[in-house]
């Protein structure tokens, strides 16, 4: 019985791993938030070119880490999740409150690139919470923008971790999914993909 479990076992099954890594190395260097940026690119790659959201269903090591700690480490609650949480109206509400927030620190990475303003050595918690950061950046040999594009990066990141993480406490395991931005941007670029024509030979 064991070794079928662990033949169904695949390489990507273990990719929490790699979510979970990327969080504390960020703990100790900021500059490693720059990874972050694979997992905004790789869905959108996959679903422009293969028309479907294999990286959310299979790839996704957030949602994989939501699984584990509420489904396996018993966790959540694993209530339904509300209908308004499903609900069109909020996924891209949230969607493009998402942008505006993530086009607000890249306009501040510009600001600070141009010379306008200073880095701040700060990752802001659910766009709100200001953490002072300073011991996980000592300078490099890149301008500062480098620097500030990463806490502000990892700040995206470690928010909606944490969004994710109590989602999962208080419904489903991955309740996350229903409403992650990547998601629902990969959705719409498969729906459009699906809906275009196909060229012809």
């Amino acid at each position: 019985m064991k070794e079928k479990m662990n033949k169904k076992k695949k390489w990507y099954d273990y990719l929490w791993i790699v979510s979970l890594t990327y969080l504390i190395l960020g703990f100790f260097n900021i500059l490693f938030a720059w990874l972050g940026l694979l997992c905004f690119f790789i869905p959108l790659i996959i679903a422009i070119a293969k028309g479907n959201k294999a990286y959310c269903n299979k790839y996704c090591g957030r949602g994989q880490l939501f699984s584990l700690i509420g489904g396996r480490f018993g966790l959540s609650r694993k209530k339904d999740i509300p209908g308004w949480m499903k609900s069109g109206r909020f996924r891209y509400g949230f969607l493009i409150f998402f942008f505006v927030m993530f086009f607000l620190m890249l306009w501040n990475t510009w600001l600070v690139f141009a010379g306008a303003k200073d880095l701040r050595a700060v990752v802001t918690l659910l766009w709100t919470f200001k953490l002072p950061w300073h011991w996980a950046y000592h300078g490099t040999l890149f301008s500062d923008g480098v620097a500030q594009f990463a806490f502000g990066f990892y700040s995206v990141m470690l928010t909606s971790t944490v969004l994710g993480f109590f989602t999962m406490v208080l419904f489903k395991p991955r309740s996350w999914c229903v409403y992650c931005p990547m998601g629902t941007m990969t959705q719409l670029i498969c729906r459009a993909k699906n809906i275009a024509p196909s060229p012809k030979p």
